[in-house]
């Protein structure tokens, strides 16, 4: 079996988790490696993972010396969490014939915010012939394919709550900003107003994600966002929290068909929560026939579980049909143990 030539695009938090966890996998080869940090470019990627040895593979921040479809099969672009600011990249890595996997996420479900540039990609990947896909934990996984996979046993929905208390300790700067870690409870009153703070990047993704899968109708979204102020100090990689600051957002979405509410997302997360005692988990509640609970304690690792979707995802894409796809339009993930895993690349 010929592995899959990838090319990793960011080199950030998730992206070099991704990049070691892409080692470890038989099936997948890491053919080239764009970051635009200067004290990367240049470097091995060994060096710059601290792998102890050399891979033979220089970091470089000119993709047109390595979008090249003739030696990469897949595109895996950790660089932002918004699809506006993604677009160029994406245009270059579809247009250059090559798959694509993202993990920002308003790329897990374009149609739900922005329909014209989901019909951009879909035109895009199918003229080139190529897949491309927006994953992670979630949106991507735990607030939305977990939710539709759980109803497959259902007659009949009345409405969805979903709740994922969860530790964004493992998380890189630009999560922390969106999530306003590390403020004052002023100024990410200020940030929510204004828009910088946006808590959960992904809630109308999600949503419209289940709504489409089971026929729910949703034709409205609202949200709010409400800090979650720390009592101790916390610290992570990025941020330093004092006591009285901003430790997470408290993030509420709901989904309503005309004026029913048919899902509810319910996201508080913060860094080290466990500081304060407070348990990290997810939670699934499907009202309907037959009516279904599920609790998964502690949480389903965000970092490590993001890297992991975004890897087993990759001979997925590889081997879908030509355009934008979305977790629901594709197999499930299933972890890439060995190389029966990979067949559908074969």
């Amino acid at each position: 079996m010929e592995p899959i030539r990838v090319l990793q695009w960011g080199l950030g938090a998730m992206g070099s988790g991704m990049a070691r966890l892409m080692l470890e996998k038989s099936g997948l080869k890491i053919e080239a490696v764009i970051d635009g940090r200067p004290d990367y470019v240049g470097k091995d990627l060994g060096d710059v993972l601290g792998v102890g040895k050399s891979l033979g593979v220089t970091i470089t921040n000119r993709p047109e010396d390595v979008l090249k479809k003739e030696k990469v099969d897949l595109v895996i672009l950790a660089t932002t969490s918004w699809l506006s600011e993604q677009m160029p990249d994406l245009r270059k890595v579809l247009s250059a014939g090559i798959n694509c996997i993202s993990i920002a996420e308003e790329m897990a479900d374009p149609y739900a915010q922005s329909p014209e540039l989901a019909r951009e990609l879909d035109e895009l990947a199918k003229k080139h012939g190529v897949s491309v896909l927006g994953t992670g934990v979630n949106p991507g996984f735990v607030l939305d394919l977990l939710v539709v996979t759980l109803t497959g046993g259902n007659h009949s929905v009345e409405r969805i709550e979903a709740s994922r208390v969860n530790d964004l300790s493992p998380y890189g700067p630009t999560v922390m900003k969106s999530q306003g870690v590390g403020t004052t409870p002023e100024a990410f009153r200020a940030g929510v107003a204004d828009g910088s703070i946006v808590g959960h990047v992904g809630f109308p993704e999600s949503i419209h994600m289940i709504s489409d899968a089971l026929g729910l109708g949703v034709d409205r979204i609202e949200q709010s966002r409400e800090p979650i102020i720390s009592k101790v100090h916390r610290e992570t990689p990025h941020v330093t929290v004092e006591p009285g600051m901003v430790a997470g957002c408290a993030h509420i979405g709901v989904g309503y068909r005309g004026d029913k509410e048919v899902i509810r997302l319910i996201h508080p997360q913060q860094i080290h929560p466990q500081l304060e005692n407070q348990d990290t988990g997810d939670y699934i509640h499907i009202y309907g026939k037959p009516e279904i609970h599920m609790a998964v304690k502690p949480e389903i690792a965000g970092g490590i579980a993001t890297m992991g979707i975004a890897v087993n995802m990759i001979p997925h894409v590889v081997a879908a049909t030509p355009g934008l796809k979305r977790m629901i339009d594709l197999p499930a993930p299933a972890a890439l143990m060995g190389e029966s895993a990979y067949s559908r690349h074969i």
